[in-house]
């Protein structure tokens, strides 16, 4: 499903140029639960922004279903990312809407989902990360842990072929922490959903198919999993 070639991203700051990713290459089959991990600075981020769609490769190739991501327009690339679930490490909610709201706003933005089926798609992704009893509050009568979890709910009421996850259990206690990971490797398992997900947690490692590791804007290492 994933293909990148010697993809490059470098940044300009002030007179300096600053290599984020250094000659990436790796392929990620349909159904993978991959995890990103690596210290800080390593690019991991800067990976899952450009299979998302909100940057462009200074070089190389980003191709998600034999299609180079670098061919598409800006139109075409906010289609694309409309049918991508993301994980912010910064949650992204609205503050002033309640978590069914949160998650309904996820359906407003994705493509092709009928209105008729939003309600159940809700409360079945709220169900799943624990927060039934929570859908009429607010992210900020809410903790940082279960602020993550309507940001979880709000990637899986789409039902996304690729999600893309930045820390998604940064913030949650590691009972909580191993049924999200649970939750998002049944998705890898029975519907066929591929997950890239940046995680410093060893803890993830027992869910993953395969793990990078990342230093310094290269694949220092690459190993399958269970």
């Amino acid at each position: 499903m994933i293909e990148l070639h010697d993809v490059e991203r470098t940044f300009a700051v002030g007179r300096r140029r600053i290599s984020a990713l250094r000659g990436i290459s790796l392929q990620i089959p349909r159904g993978a639960f991959v995890l990103l991990m690596g210290p800080s600075g390593s690019g991991k981020t800067t990976l899952l922004n450009l299979l998302g769609g909100l940057d462009r490769p200074t070089a190389g190739q980003v191709i998600i279903d034999g299609e180079d991501l670098a061919g598409r327009s800006e139109g075409e690339l906010a289609e694309y990312r409309r049918r991508i679930g993301f994980i912010f490490q910064s949650f992204a909610l609205l503050t002033t809407a309640s978590a069914y709201e949160n998650v309904e706003m996820g359906l407003r933005i994705a493509a092709g989902t009928p209105r008729a089926e939003w309600g159940v798609r809700i409360r079945r992704s709220l169900a799943a990360v624990g927060l039934t009893s929570w859908a009429d509050h607010r992210p900020y009568e809410m903790g940082g842990g279960q602020q993550q979890r309507v940001a979880i709910a709000r990637a899986l009421a789409i039902r996304p072929r690729l999600i893309l996850a930045d820390e998604p259990t940064g913030d949650l206690d590691s009972r909580t922490a191993a049924r999200v990971l649970q939750l998002l490797r049944s998705l890898a398992d029975h519907e066929g959903c591929t997950l890239v997900v940046s995680s410093h947690d060893p803890s993830a490692l027992d869910y993953a198919t395969e793990v990078y590791r990342l230093r310094d804007g290269q694949i220092e290492e690459r190993g399958a999993l269970a």
